[in-house]
């Protein structure tokens, strides 16, 4: 390569473009699932639980690599590039099976597990160039994990394809990101790798500040999953009620595309202002926001279609916005040389959480009409922001934002 290519801003571009199509495989089967459930007949169990094996297998995949310390003590370049070859592969089965067999709940948790080697990786690879601007590099991650979420429902919403394309897709992006990783470099805040010690995840717990932080995360974390794994179905079943079929399937995937990137916009700009204005001043603002959103949308339902999608489009911002702070709040507040183990514990604690949210939304719809059933996601706002000021007490908060909390 030539000299001084590998810069920080080279880096972490390459960096962010290799983690938005590798991400792509994560909602893969989410974004297809109106088509999947008219053609095989889906119960609601099963189309939850497409979306449900994935966040299983990273759970498992995540609590795998902390206890092994995998990315403190491999390359993340190349621990990266193989699980999005294999992620790859395991999502592009699915086009040779049928997708409501067992066999497709099994690639898409392998599919998981492979994205425990993808997402906290890259937070980590990015948090090596971090000088003063924690939070905007890994909320530019974020941002680039956000576009890579929604980028099957912009797939889906090209007309004239069926449900085969976006899952392809998403694997021939995630096998391009497999080799463009390796264009980025390491930064120079990259700690010497530790020793294997599987007891160094209960400083997770132990640490109070670290407690805290990981608190605010699973609040965080107990709305965001549920909401992306069934915006578009809220979106489309809400639209059907005020357009024709036909263009209520078009604007209801477009709309959840929007929904979801939007997260992007969001996640990038809060990492530029936490670093200015402190992490739990952030954090708790975007709660606040979204927790909002999440016990009003349903107001909306059956109602004003562009009143809907304006409201899903400030959930969508502000449900990500505060997501990159508490990952650079571990990031501020861990051992340095732990970093990557606490931030891939910090994503298995929260992902395990999304198997309840996720599995929970066809009970409450069922229960509650689609009208209030989002209202219950705002309970785990609620928590985060408690956390989050118990938190800003504490001196070791000090540490926080260059001391900006």
């Amino acid at each position: 390569m030539v000299p001084g290519m590998r810069s920080k801003a080279f880096s972490i571009a390459i960096i962010a473009s290799c983690q938005v199509a590798a991400m792509s495989l994560w909602f893969s089967a989410s974004a297809v699932l109106p088509a999947l459930t008219a053609q095989f007949r889906l119960t609601p169990f099963a189309q939850a639980a497409l979306t449900s094996s994935v966040q299983l297998g990273f759970v498992i995949g995540c609590i795998a690599s902390a206890l092994l310390g995998l990315p403190d003590r491999v390359d993340p370049r190349r621990l990266f590039s193989l699980a999005a070859i294999a992620g790859a592969v395991a999502n592009a089965g699915l086009l040779a099976i049928d997708p409501s067999s067992a066999g497709a709940l099994v690639l898409r948790a392998v599919t998981g597990v492979c994205m425990a080697g993808i997402y906290p990786v890259g937070m980590k690879l990015a948090s090596t160039w971090a000088k003063g601007d924690m939070g905007l590099m890994v909320g530019i991650l974020v941002g680039a994990l956000t576009l890579g979420s929604a980028s099957p429902h912009l797939f889906n919403a090209v007309g004239g394809i069926g449900w085969q394309a976006p899952i392809a897709l998403a694997a021939i992006a995630s096998l391009a990101a497999a080799g463009g990783i390796h264009l980025a470099g390491i930064g120079p805040n990259r700690a010497p790798s530790p020793r294997v010690d599987p007891r160094a995840v209960l400083e997770a717990w132990r640490d109070v500040p670290l407690r805290l932080a990981n608190l605010g995360y699973l609040g965080h974390m107990w709305e965001l999953y549920a909401m992306w794994a069934w915006i578009g179905v809220f979106l489309q079943a809400s639209f059907t009620l005020t357009m024709p079929a036909e263009s209520a399937g078009v604007a209801a995937k477009l709309a959840a595309f929007a929904t979801i990137a939007s997260g992007a916009v969001g996640s990038v700009a809060a990492g530029l202002l936490a670093d200015k204005l402190g992490r739990t001043t952030l954090t708790m603002a975007a709660m606040a926001v979204s927790g909002t959103c999440a016990a009003t949308i349903g107001l909306l339902f059956g109602g004003s279609a562009a009143a809907l999608v304006a409201v899903c489009i400030v959930w969508g911002i502000s449900i990500v916005a505060d997501s990159a702070q508490f990952s650079a709040s571990i990031a501020e507040l861990a051992d340095r040389s732990r970093v990557g183990t606490m931030l891939t514990l910090q994503t298995a604690l929260g992902f395990t959480l999304t198997l309840v949210t996720i599995h929970l939304m066809p009970h409450l719809v069922a229960a509650m009409t689609w009208r209030y059933a989002f209202a219950v996601l705002a309970l785990g706002p609620a928590v985060g922001v408690a956390a989050m000021f118990r938190l800003r007490q504490r001196p070791e908060a000090s540490r926080l934002a260059n001391g900006r909390r």
